[in-house]
């Protein structure tokens, strides 16, 4: 692996509370998607249904996005299409200048941190206003995300309210979560309502109608939509959803999966700007959509994570995220789909090691709501790797041995007795404290011993009753 995720992950690793804030959050979401999921009928089925929706729109996605386009604009609203990160910042920063703004509202988009758009704001001259808490947290720390769904799930109550009592004009003395709320509301409240442009992410695009779904628990894209004079909205092209029902039943699976709620509390759907007799909403609306390299993954075997609906529960029950966090991935999204997504947004090369954070034990595919295969995946990154040369020679020099061994069968059953016995001896107490060569296995835990036999002969053993 390389040395900027080794670092990284010791770096998770050697921080007890960091350990105790990711575990509170995700063991929680766990039990709450286990007891919606079981609520739910047939939700294996539902799973069938969600990833076939998905699989016919990316099969005939440049049909489905024309459609929404033309729909979008005969409801009022201006569309643009952007290739590349550059290219949708780009966009962006030059709707708001020819609007004058000098402050955004923005509701959190995972999208918005893939193309950069804090940072071209930021450079742009731009005041960001976060209606979304955990970001506000975030922001405050000039943290990026470390959860798709809980961007400040890093932080703990403590760490906040010291954030609150050093950046906030009014802050609260008490750390309650209700005082904490409230001094977010007292500092954010009026920056919202008063923004010149809102901008905000999309949760699906609905082709037949040009209607835009966004979700929150907290109704801060509502804050983005509706004061604003303008509104903004980016988009992954791999949003569109064909119709109204297929959206209701993305829907259930992303709210049951996220959160283990039956439906988000805050679920939004709106096309086109304010209309004669509306009482509210923006003159503008503009509608940014995003390819950013998902045409490429499309065509590269890589067509099934144009799935994903962000949901995350991948990583909610991933063991490698639970123990080292979302930062330690080094890219914007992470967790297992993270490990898909970021080499191939990102680059390979740089990012070679994430496909080896995994165990492979499968459960993240296990609780996919669009049942994305993403151990097959990683697998695939793995291989990949390997054929261009990316792993490093003593990988590759010990990789050849093990498979010059493992050819020859006499060689490797004598080589792996020898080796459980002396596994063996060294684990004596019973476990075993390190072993050279094998640092990174055995620095934060300690591994039982073997019991002295190989695999095959506890299995011959027990088949002849011994």
């Amino acid at each position: 692996m390389s040395a900027g995720f080794k670092q990284r992950a010791d770096a998770a690793l050697a921080d007890p509370i960091l350990k105790i804030a990711i575990e509170r959050t995700a063991s929680t979401a766990e039990t709450k998607r286990g007891v919606a999921v079981a609520a739910f009928p047939d939700f294996a089925g539902a799973r069938k249904r969600a990833a076939a929706i998905k699989d016919h729109v990316i099969a005939d996605l440049a049909d489905y996005l024309e459609m929404f386009e033309a729909n979008a604009v005969a409801a009022g609203a201006k569309v643009h299409w952007a290739e590349t990160s550059e290219e949708a910042c780009r966009i962006v920063i030059d709707i708001c200048k020819a609007g004058g703004a000098r402050t955004v509202a923005r509701s959190k988009s995972m999208l918005g941190e893939e193309i950069g758009l804090p940072h071209a704001l930021a450079e742009a001259g731009i005041e960001r206003i976060e209606t979304d808490l955990a970001e506000h947290i975030i922001q405050l720390a000039n943290d990026p995300p470390s959860h798709i769904v809980w961007p400040a799930m890093h932080k703990t109550r403590e760490q906040v309210a010291e954030l609150f009592r050093t950046h906030h004009r009014e802050p609260q003395v008490d750390d309650s979560i209700a005082a904490l709320a409230e001094s977010a509301r007292h500092e954010l409240r009026s920056g919202m309502l008063g923004a010149d442009v809102g901008i905000s992410g999309a949760n699906f695009l609905i082709a037949d109608s040009g209607q835009i779904c966004t979700v929150t628990n907290e109704g801060n894209a509502e804050l983005s939509l509706v004061p604003p004079r303008v509104h903004i909205v980016t988009a992954g092209i791999e949003k569109i959803v064909p119709s109204m029902p297929h959206a209701i039943h993305m829907l259930r699976m992303l709210a049951r999966s996220a959160t283990g709620a039956a439906l988000t509390q805050y679920t939004t759907f709106y096309a086109g700007p304010r209309r004669p007799g509306d009482t509210d909403g923006p003159e503008e609306m503009h509608i940014v959509l995003v390819d950013n390299g998902r045409s490429k993954m499309r065509t590269d075997g890589l067509a099934e994570m144009l799935r994903c609906i962000r949901c995350g529960a991948c990583m909610n029950h991933c063991v490698v995220f639970r123990q080292i966090g979302g930062h330690a991935y080094g890219g914007t999204y992470p967790g297992p789909m993270g490990a898909v997504l970021t080499p191939a947004l990102d680059g390979l090369s740089a990012n070679r090691d994430l496909a080896h954070a995994c165990t492979m034990n499968g459960r993240c595919q296990e609780v996919c709501p669009v049942e994305i295969p993403l151990p097959t995946l990683l697998r695939g990154w793995r291989e990949k790797s390997w054929r261009e040369g990316l792993e490093p020679a003593t990988t590759r020099f010990g990789l050849g041995i093990w498979a010059w061994v493992a050819a020859r069968p006499r060689l490797y059953r004598f080589g792996t007795a020898m080796a459980v016995r002396v596994l063996a001896l060294v684990g004596r107490r019973r476990w075993i404290r390190s072993l050279p060569l094998a640092g990174g296995w055995t620095k934060y835990r300690d591994l039982p011993a073997p019991s002295g036999r190989s695999f095959m002969g506890q299995y011959a053993a027990r088949k002849h009753g011994k």
